[in-house]
């Protein structure tokens, strides 16, 4: 990747990607993916709503203030029964435009509940805005410069979809990775590499038929292991919510969007938001091959049902009569089946000593 990252940053990076296949030959899917967002997240105003901000897409945190005030309000209430340790830490990977985190910091002070507020996140425009929301919030390129000390309560939305994968294709040849190259016309296409990759599939997948796909994340799990750990050191909390399946499955997840529209994955490196589906099954393994407690994995809809949503989007139209329509649709789109209800989960994690969330079912 360092040769990419030399490159003048205005540079357009699909001719960049294509001076390297060139001169290399093809190059990973998992290379492709990863670059292409790193520029990504680094130039573009990614979040809004159409016609807002250039935004490409939209998060629950823009939806409604009721999504991250709840998720205070979650952690509030396990941060007192753990027994109000001191200091706390605030964590939040991938922060975006720091709404969540205001939200969020604003409930959590209604109950004596004041951590400090670390936010993970490498683009300097994004910072500046979260900066503005989240005064005094201190910033981090990843996780290891965030406190050993004092338990940590942290929150993902929306950050592992965006960790680049690897996709391993059965051939009649056996398991390959795919590759990405460029066709007579210019064009990215996906290719098997050569390589043989069988060794890098689980034993019992090895004799999937021919054409299956299988897509792993290096770089979710290297995240995951290092989060457990800490949880199991420190103590604390963490909510990692997001796209994704609990059972395993084949074939790829990958989609790219651009002004919220659907674009081929390889279409506008750089310049549209590559993810794929959370696979929460493994994420579960990988915090309890960590000694964290794995308090489970349910649908974003469940959640905040459990958490109060529905009384609070009423106290709130309560409140501001004006607005319920909007509130109510805010609500729906957080919560609904055929909205962001089910796709999305909540998968929760906490130190082994800390006690069982919200949310997530009897101990």
């Amino acid at each position: 990747m360092s040769d990419l990252r030399e490159e003048d940053g205005r540079r357009d990076l699909g001719d960049t990607f294509r001076r390297l296949i060139a001169s290399t030959g093809p190059i990973s899917l998992m290379h492709f993916m990863g670059e292409s967002n790193l520029r990504y997240y680094n130039d573009r105003k990614v979040i809004g709503a159409p016609g807002e901000h250039g935004g490409d897409f939209i998060t629950a945190p823009e939806i409604s203030q009721m999504f991250g005030e709840l998720i205070g309000l979650w952690l509030a209430d396990l941060w007192i029964r753990a027994g109000r340790t001191e200091p706390v830490h605030y964590v939040e990977l991938g922060p975006g435009r720091g709404t969540l985190a205001a939200d969020a910091q604003r409930a959590m002070k209604r109950y004596a509940l004041e951590p400090r507020m670390h936010l993970v996140e490498g683009s300097r425009r994004l910072r500046d805005e979260q900066q503005a929301r989240v005064p005094g919030a201190i910033h981090h390129r990843d996780l290891s410069t965030v406190p050993l000390e004092g338990p940590i309560l942290l929150v993902a939305n929306e950050f592992l979809d965006a960790m680049p994968v690897r996709q391993l294709v059965k051939t009649a040849n056996g398991w390959r990775e795919i590759m990405v190259a460029v066709d007579a016309a210019g064009n990215f296409v996906e290719t098997p590499g050569r390589q043989p990759m069988d060794s890098a599939v689980p034993e019992a997948r090895r004799s999937d038929p021919a054409g299956t796909v299988i897509e792993t994340s290096p770089a979710a799990a290297t995240i995951m292991f290092e989060v457990a750990g800490r949880l199991a050191k420190q103590g604390g909390a963490a909510l990692f919510i997001d796209y994704g399946y609990t059972h395993g499955r084949s074939g790829s997840t990958l989609q790219a969007v651009k002004d919220h529209r659907k674009i081929g994955v390889l279409d506008a490196p750089g310049d549209a938001d590559i993810t794929a589906h959370v696979d929460f099954a493994q994420m579960e393994q990988i915090a309890r091959s960590r000694n964290a407690r794995v308090m489970g994995t349910v649908t974003q809809g469940s959640w905040l049902t459990a958490l109060g949503i529905r009384q609070r989007a009423d106290a709130l139209a309560e409140f501001a009569p004006q607005h319920r329509e909007a509130l109510m649709r805010a609500r729906d789109r957080l919560i609904a089946p055929d909205q962001m209800g089910e796709l999305f989960k909540v998968m929760g994690l906490t130190g082994p000593e800390w006690p069982q969330g919200v949310g997530f079912g009897e101990s």
